[in-house]
């Protein structure tokens, strides 16, 4: 494999003591337009009543921007080096943070003909989830932003499941998902204390703390027609920016995204827990003067911001990915171009290549 075609064969795998395969999702920044069909497709599914009504195991942010809940990147949480010994200090976010689960007026709109705008009735928010949307950064003619999915990351190494005194949280063996023991769960809230993504959640309904289960279900066959599906957020999505598969696969897209050319970045490397969820950065085109002229090495997304979100590799993976667009452009081939771009499911979702373990 030459240069061009790979940033390093100096490849590793780094899986969690005990588990036999990990797996792993590839979210394309490129491709995601903030419908937010994936969450709903969540919402729908795990977390409607029941006391999750204000969780969203899926959310899709704006960036820059203060995210769900509210400032969640600068709320704790972690390990304080690589060496996984010291957990990093973190917080439990107030409920106002996420926003509250409001009652809107669909009725009167719907089916009594009301001419009054869509709104929360009885009460008169100041936050949720989104209420930032498309605000972005930057002036004009340069304003930016672009749109984050967020799941639970099932980490490698999580802070939650060490944070929890009572062991109720724990990497599933067959395939690293990490889940709740919902019979062991006291809602001690350690475990929200330690995510620093703050992708666990507390029911008060049920005094439990709930997350999401990486749709463990639709993986193992469990759905009506008895056959395996990828997370429901990854299947329903219009544009069809999420890979889902194994970390360990090394014939799948995920492990040459991540390993091989080095493209698909961990959120927040700096938090030391090693995310199995990977993101193509976003690629945009360069800033732009007053009379329309692109003003040639000046990105419209900074590279300092996405540095601060996916670290200093984002600089090499980002010239990996023009590289390969020149390539294209040339009228060459690239196997990188091909996976980003491939539409079949079989290789979209890879999951059963380790049945027969």
């Amino acid at each position: 494999m030459s240069t061009d075609d790979a940033q390093s064969d100096d490849t590793h795998i780094d899986i969690a003591d005990g588990i036999d395969h990990q797996v792993a999702m590839v979210m394309d920044l490129n491709k995601c337009i903030g419908c937010q069909t994936c969450t709903v497709a969540c919402k729908t599914l795990w977390t409607e009543g029941g006391g999750r009504d204000y969780m969203y195991w899926n959310n899709v942010e704006t960036k820059p921007g203060e995210g769900y809940p509210k400032g969640w990147e600068e709320s704790g949480g972690g390990w304080k080096s690589e060496d996984h010994s010291e957990r990093q200090p973190g917080e439990i976010p107030e409920k106002e943070r996420y926003g509250g689960d409001w009652e809107f007026n669909h009725s009167d709109i719907m089916y009594d003909g009301s001419d009054e705008p869509l709104r929360p009735q009885n009460v008169d928010p100041e936050w949720g989830p989104n209420w930032d949307e498309d605000q972005g950064a930057g002036e004009y003619p340069n304003s930016y932003y672009f749109y984050l999915p967020r799941i639970c990351n099932h980490c490698t190494h999580p802070s939650c499941v060490e944070a929890c005194p009572r062991k109720a949280l724990y990497k599933r063996e067959e395939d690293g998902i990490v889940l709740v023991d919902q019979e062991r769960c006291r809602g001690y809230r350690y475990c929200v204390e330690g995510c620093p993504y703050k992708k666990v959640y507390y029911n008060a309904a049920k005094k439990k703390s709930e997350k999401c289960i990486f749709c463990y279900p639709r993986i193992e066959g469990e759905g009506p027609d008895d056959t395996v599906h990828a997370t429901a957020c990854a299947e329903e999505c219009p544009p069809q920016l999420r890979l889902v598969g194994y970390l360990d696969d090394e014939d799948g897209p995920i492990y040459k995204l991540v390993e091989e050319y080095e493209v698909a970045l961990p959120l927040h490397p700096e938090f030391e827990t090693v995310p199995n969820v990977y993101y193509i950065p976003p690629y945009a085109p360069p800033q732009h003067s007053e009379d329309g002229e692109s003003i040639e090495g000046v990105d419209r997304i900074p590279r300092e911001y996405l540095e601060e979100l996916f670290g200093d590799r984002v600089n090499g993976a980002l010239d990996t990915i023009e590289r390969h667009r020149d390539r294209v452009e040339r009228g060459e081939d690239s196997e990188l171009m091909e996976m980003l771009q491939d539409k079949n499911p079989a290789q979209q979702y890879r999951l059963g290549v380790f049945d027969d373990d």
